[in-house]
């Protein structure tokens, strides 16, 4: 007699509802994580989030034999592999917490069909939310649009539970069935791109908690500071979220009532929104919230899109940004705004290319977020920036970046300009007699190209 707990987007011990209610079965407990790319749709893992998933599967293993069990791995689609592993394994109940994208809540209710009729009882709950998106409506029930009635919908109703303490001990199963190694999962990449990411994290759910001790001190002056991408001022700790590593309620705990009253919670719950969109409008992983966009000339360059990949637009707090993801597998949340404003403003590509780039080299790749976030840059989704505010990456730089230190730091080529021409070194003056070289694109040329793209989209949607 066992309960089969199915770690999925929860690899920790802590404050996971599905353990925890395994455990209060009584019954032994097999912990079991399934590689199954194919249940993910259009969306499986990308190369920066599978290097994390290795890392993190090892450490929760690790954490699990600290406590008399380990982690069964086992890859193949769900709907095949846990009926064969609750036979092999003589379980009588499948445990599991929520996913909520789109391809995720498919499988969820596919493997739910596949027990219906076994007697073996299945059961789901929720690890990765504050609130789930169903219980959060507007007055007319339906769901949010705008960020700002959503989040004062949630601090009004938001009273988390106690988190739920780590099991001391598990109860091994009477038999274990065969195991798949971690390396036949074929995480990590084979090119070794990754060095940069592995001396930057930590990825496990003692890695989150360090991460989160660690920003805890900073909270006071987050809110000025966070723009800054020179400064150590951001929590860090999207890609534990993503993962599981920790949970929003662990989060919430920890920040005790000064800091419930944070810019912080409100991006912890800018999250929310995001999966709360995400539920609700399913589609909009491809498509523009606002159907208008649909019809948006954009002008489609392999060359352009190529150069913002490899960070060689010139422009360099965007060439900083993007070199930044490629060697760290993450970018400073400023700086992802303004690279994301020049992919679709003034180089008029379609924000899905830079959703699919950000999906294979974040480790924080979130479906979620990442359409919320590029819907917002692109003006096509909820609560979105007008079209026509688009960030000039000169005068940002000028602002956030003041000294230069960022972008000394990720464009060497260009370190030698002083400060006044470091974020626009192609500006011949008297105090730069010797600029570098222009931009692939002019940047006062391509906003009015953007602005007029925008114009031509309206009246198209007005024929």
């Amino acid at each position: 007699m066992t309960t089969i707990v199915w770690f999925r987007q929860d690899l920790r011990l802590a404050d996971n509802p599905a353990l925890d209610a395994a455990v209060k079965r009584g019954e032994p407990i097999l912990p079991l994580y399934l590689w199954s790319p194919e249940d993910d749709g259009d969306w499986p893992p990308g190369a920066a989030s599978r290097w994390w998933l290795h890392h993190s599967l090892k450490a929760l293993d690790e954490a699990l034999r600290e406590r008399g069990s380990q982690l069964v791995l086992a890859a193949g689609r769900a709907t095949k592999v846990l009926p064969t592993l609750a036979e092999q394994s003589g379980a009588t109940a499948v445990y599991w917490n929520r996913r909520y994208e789109p391809a995720a809540i498919e499988c969820s209710a596919a493997v739910k069909k596949a027990f219906a009729s076994s007697g073996i009882q299945t059961a789901s709950f929720n690890s990765t939310l504050l609130i789930e998106p169903w219980d959060v409506l507007n007055l007319s029930g339906k769901p949010y649009r705008v960020y700002t009635p959503y989040m004062r919908r949630m601090v009004h109703d938001l009273a988390p539970l106690p988190e739920l303490r780590a099991p001391a001990k598990l109860k091994a199963p009477p038999r274990w069935p065969p195991s798949a190694s971690l390396a036949s999962l074929d995480l990590m990449p084979r090119i070794k791109w990754y060095t940069g990411m592995a001396d930057r994290w930590t990825p496990g759910e003692d890695g989150a908690h360090a991460r989160l001790k660690r920003f805890l001190p900073k909270l006071a002056k987050y809110k000025q500071e966070r723009d800054q991408p020179a400064i150590d001022a951001t929590s860090g700790l999207s890609p534990h979220l993503h993962f599981g590593e920790i949970g929003p309620r662990q989060i919430w705990h920890a920040l005790g009532a000064k800091g419930r009253n944070s810019t912080f919670l409100q991006e912890l719950i800018w999250r929310e929104f995001a999966y709360h969109l995400l539920y609700h409008f399913p589609e909009t992983t491809t498509k523009p919230l606002h159907a208008e966009f649909a019809a948006f000339p954009w002008k489609r360059s392999a060359k352009h899109l190529k150069a913002w990949q490899r960070g060689q637009t010139r422009v360099p707090m965007v060439d900083a940004g993007m070199r930044e993801l490629w060697a760290t597998g993450v970018m400073h949340n400023r700086v992802r705004m303004i690279v994301g404003s020049f992919l679709v403003k003034n180089l008029l590509q379609p924000w899905q290319e830079g959703a699919r780039w950000f999906w294979d080299t974040l480790v924080d790749a979130d479906l979620a977020a990442n359409t919320l976030n590029w819907q917002w840059v692109a003006g096509s989704g909820a609560d979105a920036a007008p079209y026509f505010r688009i960030f000039n990456p000169v005068t940002q730089g000028e602002r956030f970046d003041a000294e230069g230190e960022y972008v000394r730091q990720w464009v060497p080529e260009i370190a030698g300009f002083a400060n006044h021409a470091i974020h626009g070194p192609w500006q011949k003056s008297k105090r730069n007699p010797q600029p570098a070289a222009a931009p692939i694109v002019d940047l006062g040329d391509s906003r009015e190209a953007a602005l007029e793209a925008y114009a031509d989209m309206r009246r198209r949607a007005k024929q």
